[in-house]
């Protein structure tokens, strides 16, 4: 279902006006009037009032992060709660992969594993940082603003831990849920600016497990906004990293793919690009969801710069910045580009690795690939495109419950469409590639391949 971001002010403060200061924390002002996004009907929403337009998210945010309530560098039980991620997390059929060259033959099945794959450095970081909290708070109430990560076995287990969602009513945060002494935790997505003022206003300990990657893409478009130019974020408009995102920003389209791209650049050629041509108000009907309050393409897409969402194919945010980069030379010439264009690298590095082991691995003999990562984790869709795109049969699923009862598979393509197959698995040897996105567990894995295994053990036995 289509989920509606909007523009909203922030909360305000209760105490202190925000020429002062905020809460505790200070905010300056800018020169400029200053929105932040968030999502009237998204789950990542929150209810917000009217604050002074002159909100400064970067200086609130660098405020913010030198509070005494804040943490993201965790309390000291680093070496303990790693030691039980791994008890809980590791697979030793993944350890035999890896002990193999990333392929190894169990039976008449051969299992091919990507060179890269499965949790990343940021997913490791946040969910350890949410199991430190636990640790060093461990009567205290803990919510976290959002899922900590796309995946459903973690999240399962932090709520085993009692490590709770903020409630949504009407589709809503509820965050007066908070009360004094509990503990807020910030998802490795990150949060959007209204939800952390509103955190910090509570004056209870917040812990930031926000991907380094992620801050880096927030930092990419400040310093758009800084030069006045409009922010072409490469996202998915209702993702959590691409809510927070745009809330730094100042002007801001978002884009999910070429297609998109190719439409914005063709509106500010006046239809050259590719001889069609779309109305103003066609244009602002098609991205109503998409950008920033006010927006007016006539006037600001004469100068834009390009971020992403950090979990995007890579490939396609290269193209994208490539046809935006042509775009502006061929409107304003070469020697004007730097007047009209900007473009960082902010493609995690976490999300190419993967995406370009998937790449080889998708080059050599597989009779099938399995994906396996949570059905709302944006990186793991596109690993599942990347096989779709090459023609091999690819399933991707979250859990190993999905596989059964028999041989039937209940998987989604790459757009998310569900899909049920019976006989998924050939009769025979096989040979399957195996990968898996940034947030899933090695153990998930595992037990993906032991279901796997045990349906192809059967087979024999019917066979003998």
């Amino acid at each position: 279902m289509a989920i509606c971001p909007q523009l909203c002010r922030l909360s305000a403060c209760t105490d202190l006006s925000l020429q002062v200061n905020c809460g505790r924390i200070g905010v300056f002002r800018l020169r400029k009037p200053t929105l932040v996004r968030c999502s009237a009907e998204s789950p990542s929403s929150s209810a917000s009032v009217p604050v002074d337009s002159d909100f400064d998210p970067k200086a609130f945010r660098h405020n913010l992060t030198r509070s005494k309530n804040y943490n993201r560098r965790g309390f000291g039980h680093k070496e303990e709660t790693l030691e039980l991620m791994n008890r809980e997390y590791t697979s030793d059929i993944i350890e035999t992969l890896k002990e193999n060259g990333n392929e190894y033959t169990w039976g008449n099945v051969t299992v091919k594993l990507a060179k890269a794959y499965g949790f990343c450095w940021g997913v490791e970081r946040a969910v350890q940082i949410a199991y430190e909290s636990r640790k060093e708070f461990p009567s205290e109430r803990i919510w976290i603003t959002n899922e900590i990560i796309h995946n459903p076995t973690v999240n399962k287990r932090l709520e085993e831990m009692e490590v709770q969602n903020i409630p949504l009513e009407d589709g809503k945060k509820q965050f007066d849920v908070v009360d004094k002494g509990d503990v807020v935790i910030f998802p490795a997505f990150g949060a959007a600016v209204d939800e952390m003022l509103t955190v910090s206003n509570k004056n209870v300990p917040i812990v930031d497990a926000t991907c380094p990657w992620v801050a880096k893409v927030w930092n990419t478009v400040e310093k758009h906004k800084k030069g006045e130019y409009t922010s072409v974020i490469h996202g998915k408009y209702a993702h959590e990293e691409t809510v927070a995102t745009a809330s730094f920003a100042g002007k801001y389209i978002i884009v999910k793919d070429m297609k998109e791209a190719t439409y914005v650049c063709n509106y500010i050629l006046g239809g050259e690009l590719n001889g069609s041509s779309s109305t103003k108000d066609a244009f602002l009907e098609k991205f109503k969801y998409a950008i920033s309050k006010g927006f007016d393409p006539d006037k600001d897409l004469l100068k834009v710069g390009i971020a992403n969402q950090t979990t995007m194919l890579k490939g396609e945010t290269e193209e994208i910045g490539k046809l935006i980069e042509r775009t502006m030379m061929h409107k304003y010439g070469v020697e004007n580009i730097n007047e009209h264009f900007m473009s960082f690298n902010t493609i995690c590095d976490a999300t190419q690795e993967r995406q370009d082991a998937m790449y080889k691995l998708v080059d050599e003999k597989l009779d099938l690939m399995l994906v396996v990562g949570g059905w709302n984790s944006s990186n793991t869709s596109h690993l599942q495109e990347i096989a779709e795109d090459r023609g091999i049969p690819s399933y991707w699923i979250d859990r190993e419950q999905r596989i059964g009862p028999g041989n039937k598979i209940s998987y989604k393509l790459k757009h998310g469409e569900l899909v049920e197959k019976e006989n998924w698995l050939p009769e025979g040897p096989i040979t399957i590639g195996v990968t898996s996105g940034a947030s899933t567990p090695d153990k998930v894995v595992g037990d993906v391949l032991v279901k796997v295994f045990d349906i192809k053990r059967e087979e024999a036995l019917q066979l003998a």
